[in-house]
């Protein structure tokens, strides 16, 4: 079938599985080019592996350190007259890639937050792969099903405490608007921290020291966003910064867990705000993404996920470095997007957008084309004219 873009709001419904492909090869000629990462992990779990900054953890794991991984993800295949989601072909294309590369590359596709894809993953770990030096903690997901509970929890993105006006873009559309969303009541907390919180990733932690499947010296990391102030109501200060939160807690817990068996440590690195399939979701945030790709891209500081993770590996986990925290204990790789002059120059911009000087005073050219890039469409050298296969199966 002719697949294109069918765009609903936040979200592509169609992917395409040579755009997808080629969007990985790019990401891996990119750590390729950087070269070796000395010292670094040799076999590693990533949950949440198949978008985003897990992603971009699997691909600098396999092809900057020769690992062996695991990816973990909850991705739909393709079915009658439908393409697979493009985690699915993500995913694909990296096992493809990784096992040309005589790499290991585990897939288990499911539900992470449940005991039996944890029983599965310590089984694969434990009958190919031996003790895991490194843990990545990447989920995004909009609910989670308990455990122990059976209990559903549904997140949701609200402030807290009080409503929450600002303006916001239909990057779609391009329409330039002010929004106004009222406060999560206790509930919507409550499930949202269940959901984005730290329970399951010290659940998986637990699992792996219980089963004796950790390495000495094993690592493990999860991802976060803090941002400016302007995002702060409805990010750091609402239902998903106390999420975050309470992945802080883990953390912590998680730490002390590494280091009462002799292990390694956990911690948090805050990454930037880049263009993903969750942050396309949050009001507000891919206005400020837009601006802020233009301004640095004209200094020249812009990253990705995968160059952000490439220096994270590259430059203070692995290669002899030492991990730089901030007053919280957090790893901090957001620091070019905040630096005093990058914001100084967001805040001065931002009140001037309007949907008639979007294109202007933004990059929303960038943002529509960085997002229609995770579903595998404008890639260099793919014709989109083409028939292509959409039922392709997981190796």
């Amino acid at each position: 079938m002719v697949i294109k873009p069918k765009v609903r709001g936040f979200v592509c419904v169609t992917a395409h599985p040579t755009g997808c492909a080629a969007h990985i090869q790019e990401q891996i000629d990119y750590v390729q080019r950087k070269g070796p990462i000395k010292n670094g992990p040799k076999s590693v779990l990533v949950i949440g592996a198949s978008t985003g900054y897990g992603l971009a953890s699997r691909i600098t794991a396999a092809f900057g350190s020769g690992a062996k991984t695991l990816g973990i993800f909850f991705e739909r295949p393709s079915e009658e007259g439908r393409t697979a989601t493009p985690g699915w072909y993500n995913s694909i294309a990296v096992t493809n890639a990784a096992r040309a590369a005589g790499l290991y590359a585990g897939n288990l596709n499911g539900d992470a937050f449940s005991d039996d894809i944890k029983r599965q993953a310590l089984e694969m770990i434990a009958r190919d792969m031996g003790p895991i030096d490194l843990v990545v903690y990447s989920l995004a997901s909009p609910r989670r099903t308990h455990p122990k509970t059976g209990v559903v929890h549904k997140s949701v993105l609200k402030p807290v405490g009080k409503s929450f006006s600002n303006k916001t873009v239909d990057t779609d559309k391009g329409l330039v608007s002010d929004i106004t969303i009222e406060p999560a009541n206790e509930a919507e907390i409550a499930d949202t921290t269940a959901v984005m919180g730290g329970e399951d990733w010290e659940m998986w932690m637990n699992a792996l020291a219980d089963a004796k499947l950790l390495a000495p010296g094993a690592t493990s990391v999860a991802y976060s966003y803090i941002g400016p102030a302007v995002t702060w109501d409805i990010y750091k200060n609402g239902t998903i910064g106390l999420a975050k939160n309470d992945l802080e807690r883990a953390s912590k817990r998680i730490d002390a867990l590494l280091k009462t068996h002799g292990y390694g440590r956990a911690f948090i690195s805050v990454n930037k705000a880049l263009v993903t399939q969750a942050s396309s979701a949050i009001p507000v945030v891919p206005l400020y993404i837009s601006i802020l790709y233009k301004i640095m891209k004209a200094q020249g500081t812009h990253e990705g996920c995968i160059e952000q993770i490439q220096r994270l590996f590259a430059t203070q986990m692995y290669n002899g470095s030492a991990l730089k925290f901030d007053d919280a204990g957090r790893v901090r790789i957001d620091d070019w997007e905040m630096k005093p002059d990058i914001q100084e120059a967001v805040t001065r911009i931002w009140p001037t957008v309007t949907t008639e000087n979007l294109a202007a005073q933004t990059d929303i050219a960038g943002y529509r084309s960085e997002f229609m890039r995770l579903f595998g469409f404008g890639l260099p050298g793919i014709n989109y004219d083409a028939e292509v296969e959409p039922h392709v199966p997981m190796p």
